[in-house]
């Protein structure tokens, strides 16, 4: 390796790792840690672009150079001037260019062992999408699975409180699931950004322990599970909650309280079930909930929605669902909840 560079897999030895991509890069993913100190901006990127495209090379550089000297000067006086002498960091842009060459050139020149990320973010992203064609198969999965409504979620948050190991797919994505599942509160990732922060929290568990996850179709809202992630739930062995419906209907009113906050918003998205549903019963969804009686509301979803599209596709999808333990209950309070956790890793370790 030249001096001056490293490899993604020398990530570990670096006290700091610097993204110098522009911010709409970092923000669409970046390596975990990272910290942005773009050398060009959004506006300065796009600029420098359309110059290289419609003048040339060299005046793009031309113009380039003097607004990456400006923003390096500006990180060198406010996020690092009392860094030690011994500070060692990391700089990485889209390939390992010039973006990132020229900060690494300054922090060399000042005093600080800097390096270049070999191959830059591109190198980075390439490795995370290889290693999950694999890495998902390395571990004991445990699949919870249950009708919607069964507190699955829940669970998973229940059993990592009691110390096991817990890969939280929804969490991950934000993004609940069903039609009716985007977060008031948190927008979902990019797709490259789930498939970075599941590359982390796979790579933090014991491959000796299992690993518990809840049974997810192949997209979660807009994300997209790798497909060895998918395949190694689907062969995995299961575990089932058998909740009786009052049960679910009373937690799924409380998980989706906020819905009646904004009633537009819950009749859009219960027009996306357009196709699925007649519109006869489309309109008197939409009428419940502008009534806000989401207790009649969710109990219809429960027996004409989910309750069908459930037994259509578990029982084909996980071949483990036939074999799979059943756990009855009645109570999906916070204690209840907890009891089916207990009860999990009593029955099924």
């Amino acid at each position: 390796m030249k001096k001056g560079f490293a490899t993604v897999a020398q990530l570990n030895a670096f006290d700091e790792i610097i993204d110098a991509r522009s911010p709409a890069e970092f923000a669409e993913d970046r390596i975990p840690g990272a910290i942005s100190c773009p050398v060009l901006d959004n506006e300065q990127r796009a600029i420098v672009g359309t110059i290289y495209k419609q003048q040339s090379a060299f005046e793009a550089r031309r113009i380039g150079a003097a607004m990456v000297a400006e923003n390096i000067a500006h990180h060198l006086k406010t996020r690092f001037q009392d860094k030690p002498k011994s500070w060692r960091p990391l700089v990485y842009c889209w390939r390992g260019g010039q973006r990132s060459g020229s900060f690494v050139t300054w922090l060399r020149l000042i005093g600080w062992d800097a390096c270049q990320l070999e191959g830059g973010y591109k190198n980075w992203r390439r490795m995370v999408v290889t290693e999950l064609e694999t890495l998902p198969k390395r571990f004991d999965l445990r699949v919870i699975c249950g009708a919607t409504g069964s507190g699955k979620t829940r669970i998973l948050e229940a059993l990592n409180a009691l110390g096991a190991q817990v890969l939280d797919l929804e969490d991950l994505a934000a993004h609940k699931g069903s039609v009716l599942g985007a977060l008031p509160d948190r927008p979902q990732p990019t797709q490259k950004s789930f498939e970075t922060e599941l590359f982390r929290t796979l790579h933090g568990f014991d491959p000796a322990r299992p690993v518990y996850v809840e049974a997810e179709s192949r997209k979660i809202g807009r994300i997209q599970l790798p497909d060895a992630m998918v395949e190694h739930m689907r062969a995995s062995p299961c575990v089932a909650i058998d909740a009786t419906r009052g049960a679910r209907l009373e937690f799924l009113v409380r998980d989706y309280a906020y819905l009646g906050a904004d009633v537009d918003e819950l009749q859009q998205k219960i027009g996306f079930l357009k196709g699925l549903q007649s519109n006869e019963t489309l309109e008197r969804w939409k009428d419940l909930a502008a009534r806000r009686e989401l207790y009649t509301l969710f109990a219809e979803f429960i027996d004409l929605h989910y309750d069908p599209l459930y037994h259509r596709s578990q029982n084909r999808n996980f071949a483990g669902f036939s074999d799979a333990p059943t756990l009855p209950s009645d109570d999906l309070s916070p204690a209840g909840i907890r009891d089916l956790a207990e009860r999990i890793l009593t029955t099924h370790r």
